[in-house]
C-alpha cells in the first residue's frame, strides 16, 4: 500500500484537477446560452432565404434553370465534404462522432455509385482542427483546411468556405458537396448531420404559395437567383459553424460535470484509502510501542 505522504500527494493532485474542470464547466455553461441564441436568430433567416429560391425556381422553371450554375445536376466523379468540427478537445466524443458520420456519409455515397456502376474521388475541406487531424490519420485528401474560427464564428468566415466549394464546383472539379457538423438538439444531445449544399435542390412550393409571393424582384430574375443560391450556400455553412459552436459548448459542460463528479468521488475513495493507511500505520507504532515496553519489563 502506498505511504500516507503519496496518497495525500494525490488527493491534492485529483483536487486540483477537479478545479479545473469544474471552472471549465462554467465557462461552458455560460457561453452555450449565447451560442445557442445565435443559431436561433441565424435560422429564420436561411428559411426565409430558401423559400425565396424555391419561388423564383419555380417562377423561372420554363427556362431551364436546372441547368444552370449551382443548380446543375450532373453524373458525380467527385464528392466534396466540409467537415466542421471543433478545433480543440475536453469535449467528449463530440469530435469522433462528426468524424465518423463524415467517413459514413462517404462511403454510402461511394457504395450508392458503385450499385450504378460508377466510382468517385472524395476531396475534403476541414474546418477545426480536430477533424483537420483525423484526416490527416486516415491519409485523405484535403482539399483546404480553416483553423481557429474561434466560439463566435463570422459570417465572412463561413462565406470564405462556401467560396472554396462554390469555385470548384462550378469549375467542375467535384460534382457534389456534403457539408457534416453536430447540430445541437439539446444539452446533453449533439447529432451528427450530413447535409448536400451542392448542387442546391430548391424546396417544392406548395399549390396554396404558387400564386403569390410576398415580395418583388426587379432586374434580372436569372441574375438574381444565380445570387441567391450561393449565398444559400453561404448561409448553410454559416449555420453548420454555429450549430457546431453550440453542440461543442453543450458537450464541453457535460463533458467537465462528469470529470468534476468523477474527481470528487476519486478524492473521496483516496481519503478512505489514506485514513485507512493512516490507522494502519498507528496500529504498528502503537503494537512496536507495547512490545518495546513488553521487552524492558521482561528485561530483554
Amino acid at each position: 500500500m502506498s505511504s500516507v505522504i503519496e496518497i495525500r500527494r494525490h488527493v491534492k493532485w485529483v483536487k486540483e484537477i477537479a478545479q479545473i474542470t469544474n471552472a471549465l464547466q462554467m465557462v461552458a455553461s455560460s457561453k452555450i446560452h449565447r451560442a445557442e441564441k445565435r443559431v436561433e436568430q441565424a435560422r429564420p433567416y436561411a428559411e426565409s432565404l430558401q423559400s425565396i429560391v424555391a419561388h423564383l425556381a419555380h417562377t423561372l422553371r420554363n427556362e431551364k434553370v436546372e441547368t444552370r450554375g449551382l443548380l446543375q445536376q450532373r453524373p458525380v466523379h467527385n464528392i466534396g465534404v466540409i467537415l466542421v468540427t471543433p478545433d480543440h478537445s475536453l469535449c467528449g466524443a463530440l469530435p469522433s462522432m462528426i468524424n465518423r458520420q463524415a467517413m459514413a456519409t462517404v462511403q454510402e455515397e461511394q457504395k450508392r455509385l458503385a450499385q450504378q456502376g460508377s466510382t468517385a474521388g472524395v476531396r475534403f475541406i476541414a474546418v477545426g482542427r480536430r477533424g483537420r487531424d483525423f484526416l490527416r490519420r486516415n491519409q485523405e485528401q484535403i482539399w483546404a483546411e480553416f483553423l481557429n474560427y474561434g466560439d463566435w464564428p463570422a459570417y465572412d468566415d463561413a462565406a470564405k468556405i462556401a467560396r472554396v466549394a462554390v469555385d470548384a464546383f462550378l469549375k467542375g472539379d467535384v460534382d457534389r458537396v456534403f457539408v457534416v457538423y453536430a447540430k445541437n438538439i439539446d444539452t446533453i444531445l449533439q447529432q451528427p448531420i450530413a447535409l448536400q449544399i451542392l448542387p442546391v435542390k430548391p424546396e417544392k412550393v406548395e399549390q396554396s404559395k404558387k400564386q403569390q409571393a410576398p415580395y418583388i424582384i426587379e432586374g434580372d430574375p436569372l441574375r438574381m437567383l444565380d445570387r441567391l443560391l450561393a449565398r444559400c450556400v453561404e448561409v448553410q455553412v454559416y449555420l453548420a459553424l454555429l450549430e457546431t459552436v453550440a453542440s461543442l459548448q453543450a458537450a464541453q459542460m457535460v463533458a467537465m460535470k462528469n470529470a468534476t463528479r468523477r474527481s470528487n468521488e476519486m478524492v473521496q475513495d483516496l481519503t478512505l484509502i489514506m485514513n485507512k493507511a493512516r490507522q494502519e500505520k498507528i496500529t504498528m507504532e502503537l503494537l512496536d510501542i507495547i512490545n518495546s515496553a513488553s521487552l524492558t519489563e521482561r528485561g530483554i
